[in-house]
């Protein structure tokens, strides 16, 4: 071997040292550089995209949690005067209209109904579903009775109200339900 000539090595060329293929390097040098930067620059536009968007996502959820904070910050509350409501029925059902108590009666009453238009302008609804479907997103069956006037699955007799609250049920109807047969 002279001087000038170089021994053959048994190892491969790192792909980062390879020479360039013969597309490369009949191109200009220039292009491909700018190539490069156009590719960089598009993956940089979808980052930014794609940030945007998650942002917006996150802004979105903020906001629709602190509607519902808004709408269901009664929950509880609400939940808890319906007992209220419920021994003020109790009462009028207890309570026979006679002369001695026509005007016990009557306060009964009033309190009852100024109770009830208060929940309503709080978005709190009453479930009564005498003589509909059974619906079990609404309603809890705590029997079912054969009835030969009613369809089967239909609500014969209300136990308890149920209510809602902005359309959230809060306490499901206590009903009695139609058997088939």
């Amino acid at each position: 071997m002279s001087e000038h000539e170089q021994p053959e090595s048994s190892q491969a060329i790192p792909a980062s040292d390879a020479p360039e293929t013969l597309d490369n390097a009949a191109g200009d040098p220039e292009l491909d550089l700018a190539a490069r930067v156009a590719e960089l620059e598009a993956t940089v536009r979808d980052t930014q995209l794609r940030a945007q968007a998650e942002i917006q996502n996150i802004h979105k959820r903020a906001e629709r949690d602190v509607v519902n904070a808004h709408k269901f910050a009664l929950e509880k509350f609400a939940g808890s005067l319906l007992d209220v409501v419920d021994n003020l029925e109790r009462a009028l059902d207890a309570s026979p209209e006679t002369e001695a108590n026509k005007a016990l009666r009557d306060g009964i009453v009033l309190t009852h109904k100024a109770f009830i238009d208060a929940l309503k302008r709080h978005a709190v609804e009453q479930v009564n579903p005498v003589g509909e479907a059974f619906n079990a997103d609404l309603h809890q069956a705590v029997s079912m009775q054969p009835s030969p006037d009613a369809a089967p699955n239909t609500v014969l007799t209300l136990l308890a109200k149920g209510y809602t609250l902005n359309g959230r049920l809060l306490r499901p109807a206590i009903v009695v339900v139609a058997a088939a047969g």
